[in-house]
């Protein structure tokens, strides 16, 4: 129930809605039960005594009673099925704010599948307990109250055999709660990871095909899919060994109170109507103790779903905006790393720091290149810059203040960042290009202007000739666009955010060698005005930039202009050779196409 609780938060102004629907489906119970009343009535009166004249308003008053059953029934779902919906609704918009708002480390640790099935699945579980269970297992349990009363008072011997049969139900409800929770939240999870499964699946169906491992791909989700198959039989199989004992006991308990109650009739210490109404009445209690067996187990799987989605909304945020910000006036462009140490929060200690004692200096307006070999940290130095990580040592400071006291939307705002894995989303080319202009219309003719130069500069041009030009939507994640198409579009998006800083990631990997040229003479305009930090994986990249800083073993070794670090540097000299001998290959394998 504590888990429960931790639900209700977001039902708070659903409340009262619920708590008239109890109240619908409490009337709609005790109609049923007063049914019984009148059968006991109509047996022991009008059928008794032959005067057929009082049958007929029996017969009215019982269609009456059912009538009225059926009112507070549909009063019992209007009142919950709209409220359910509002509150799923809200815990989705919550827990897809908190994935906006963990930081990276958190979604290099979690499979994308496991988040997803709690967003829908486990939310959509929630919803049905909060409208349906929840609302029938509290009604149900004190219309077994009531009845059990109403029992007693035909007569209390029949009442206390019935109460004394359903003892056991509760024993075996009890034990069926510790053992389908565990089953339960081990399907919860299969089911997660499976859904990781077809996600990577689909994601990676080019390389799939590519090497014709489709069997491979295929075995692999069918041993998932079994997996969860076997613990879904287990699930089945502890829900049908409740079901037994749910079915067999109350018919054990209608025999033996039959048997009973003939023989008080036969010794006349019960008419033949109170009988009558005694099973009729533990005939309309029939429902309400076999519904407890599902309701338990709706009830465990919703506590298990509550507890996947509250581990989500519990997981600690290191990355959040300072209590006392502090906001920067003239943006100058001044990037400085001082003294940063930087270590992933799994490294095991025995790796050491990935970054350690990273000293460089950007000046406003200057554009910097970040040279050396693949693994030694050029990357996670610029994703240091708009916190996507938090360094672990030192500081990252732009225009003198440490970008840990600025506000995370400000910063990101101030740096624009393109990513040598280009990522687009599934919307226009407009949307995706003027993705970090927020407050800008984009239907206005600003914003067609800045599309137009954004694009002018990346040489995205192409994009006028898809079918519905800057309004085309791209598929997911841009897949339907060559790898070079997608980095040129992500180029374009940090360059129409007009950041104070530009941090480019080797952004021109997929591009041919022409078309690079024709790109890096585009930003050299940009980048007359703008401070830049350029990861730099081809020597033509390395000729955009003012300086160079050289970058070995997580460390910056080297920092100077190109031609006086070939002079001064061996690793410089090496690095730069390795990089024409990639860019020799490119060019190779393009004049062989």
């Amino acid at each position: 129930m504590r888990t429960l609780a931790r639900i209700f938060p977001y039902a708070r102004q659903a409340i009262s809605r619920f708590v008239l629907g109890m109240i619908a489906a409490l009337l709609a119970s005790l109609v049923a039960l007063a049914i019984p009343q009148v059968l006991g009535w109509l047996v022991d009166g009008p059928l008794a005594t032959g005067d057929s004249a009082q049958v007929w308003p029996a017969v009215a008053i019982v269609i009456g009673l059912g009538a009225a059953e059926a009112v507070f029934i549909a009063l019992r779902r209007w009142f919950v099925l709209t409220p359910g919906t509002h509150i799923e609704a809200n815990m989705r918009n919550a827990l897809y704010a908190r994935l906006q708002d963990l930081p990276v480390n958190f979604h290099d640790r979690w499979p994308s599948g496991q988040l997803l099935s709690r967003a829908v699945s486990d939310l959509n579980l929630i919803r049905r307990w909060l409208s349906f269970g929840m609302v029938l297992f509290a009604v149900n349990v004190v219309t077994i109250v009531i009845g059990f009363a109403v029992l007693v008072s035909w007569n209390w011997v029949l009442g206390v055999i019935f109460l004394v049969c359903s003892v056991p139900l509760w024993i075996f409800g009890f034990v069926f709660e510790g053992k389908y929770s565990t089953i339960a939240r081990r399907s919860q999870d299969q089911a997660g990871d499976l859904a990781t499964s077809v996600e990577e699946s689909v994601h990676g169906i080019r390389v799939l095909k590519a090497f014709g491992r489709g069997k491979y791909a295929l075995k692999n989700f069918a041993s998932q899919a079994e997996q969860l198959r076997g613990t879904e039989i287990e699930k089945a199989k502890a829900i049908a060994n409740l079901w037994l004992w749910l079915l067999l006991i109350p018919d054990v308990a209608f025999g033996i109170c039959l048997f009973v109650g003939v023989w008080f009739v036969a010794q006349g210490e019960l008419t033949t109507g109170d009988l009558v109404a005694f099973f009729a009445t533990a005939t309309v209690l029939r429902w309400p103790v076999e519904s407890i067996g599902f309701l338990l187990s709706m009830t465990f799987d919703t506590r298990t779903a509550a507890d996947r989605f509250f581990e989500v909304m519990d997981e600690v945020n290191t990355i959040v905006d300072p209590e006392q910000p502090k906001h920067i006036e003239n943006p100058r462009g001044e990037l400085v790393f001082d003294d940063v140490h930087f270590r992933y929060k799994d490294s095991p200690e025995r790796f050491g720091d990935l970054l350690n004692g990273v000293n460089l200096r950007v000046e406003p307006g200057e554009t910097m290149a970040l040279v050396g070999l693949t693994g030694c940290g050029k990357t996670t130095l610029t994703a240091l810059t708009t916190r996507l990580y938090d360094v672990t040592g030192g500081s990252v400071r732009l225009d003198g203040v440490d970008v840990r006291d600025l506000p995370r939307q400000e910063l990101r705002a101030g740096i624009a960042m393109a990513f040598e894995d280009a990522t687009l989303f599934s919307a226009s080319v407009r949307e995706n290009v003027l993705l970090g202009r927020d407050r800008l219309d984009l239907s206005s003719p600003e914003a067609d202007a800045l599309l137009t130069e954004a694009l002018e500069i990346a040489q995205a041009g192409f994009v006028y000739d898809l079918p519905d030009g800057v309004d085309t939507k791209v598929g997911e994640e841009g897949l339907s666009l060559s790898g070079g198409q997608r980095q040129r579009l992500a180029l374009a998006r940090a360059v129409a955010a007009n950041p104070t800083v530009l941090v480019l990631d080797d952004p021109l990997s997929a591009l041919d060698v022409d078309t690079e040229a024709l790109v890096e003479a585009a930003l050299r305009r940009v980048l007359a005005s703008t401070t830049a930090l350029i990861v730099a994986h081809r020597p033509s990249t390395v000729m955009l930039a003012d300086r160079v800083a050289l970058m070995e073993n997580g460390r910056i070794t080297a920092v100077g202009p190109h031609s006086e670090l070939l002079a001064t540097s061996e690793h410089y000299r090496f690095v730069i050779s390795s990089l024409e001998d990639e860019q020799d290959q490119q060019i190779m394998q393009e004049v062989n196409l």
